[in-house]
């Protein structure tokens, strides 16, 4: 079983991919949906950040420091960084910030690595819905120094088209602000999984393809 094989079954487990009929926040009806609140104990957290680390690894993501938008993002970019140097010996820093600066203390907008120009930073989220997040914190991680964005990893990319674009939230990324997304799976790997017996769900599968075909984002 590859590691995205791997992930969709525990997805599948957690109770974070469910099949169904669901109506999504744009007003989509989807026969999938994937609630990252479902991560909720310790070993969900560890194993969760082996797969963004097998990611990070898999892909020759370059990084200096993990970056968590709080507040979902913050124990997502500690456990990747924790599973990083646990399984791979790859040592690199964390940092996330606050809602609010800190105005006493140390004080900043930041917890963790202080940033510095030309550092390669990773930004670790769990989803990505219409680029909302990347749009607030991206001011943010300029503000703070002259870094270096080399990439996004998410959980699962829907590939799915934005309400008023043909594009993705992916494609949109990297179109406006030149960040690459990396997904640990995407929609497409979750099909595939379904077809070849890793998850059960075949009774979804032409509700799921259907979707594809009327939303999907072109490749």
């Amino acid at each position: 079983m590859t590691y995205k094989e791997s992930f969709i079954r525990f997805m599948a487990d957690c109770g974070v991919l469910t099949f169904g009929d669901f109506t999504l926040k744009s007003g989509r009806k989807a026969p999938y949906f994937i609630n990252t609140g479902n991560y909720k104990t310790g070993r969900h957290l560890s194993e969760l950040g082996s797969y963004y680390a097998e990611c990070i690894k898999a892909n020759g993501i370059e990084a200096d420091t993990l970056f968590g938008p709080a507040y979902k993002g913050v124990p997502l970019a500690v456990s990747a960084a924790s599973a990083l140097y646990s399984k791979y010996g790859i040592e690199v820093n964390y940092c996330f910030d606050r809602k609010e600066a800190k105005d006493h203390g140390e004080g900043g907008m930041f917890v963790g690595k202080q940033l510095t120009d030309g550092e390669k930073v990773v930004i670790i989220e769990d989803v990505m819905t219409s680029g909302k997040a990347l749009r607030e914190v991206l001011p943010k991680l300029k503000g703070a120094a002259d870094v270096n964005i080399t990439g996004m990893v998410i959980t699962v990319d829907r590939m799915e088209k934005a309400l008023d674009s043909d594009k993705s939230a992916v494609q949109t990324a990297f179109d406006e602000f030149g960040v690459k997304v990396y997904s640990i799976v995407t929609i497409n790997d979750i099909i595939a999984a379904i077809e070849n017996g890793v998850i059960e769900g075949k009774q979804y599968l032409d509700a799921m393809k259907a979707y594809r075909a009327q939303y999907g984002a072109a490749e």
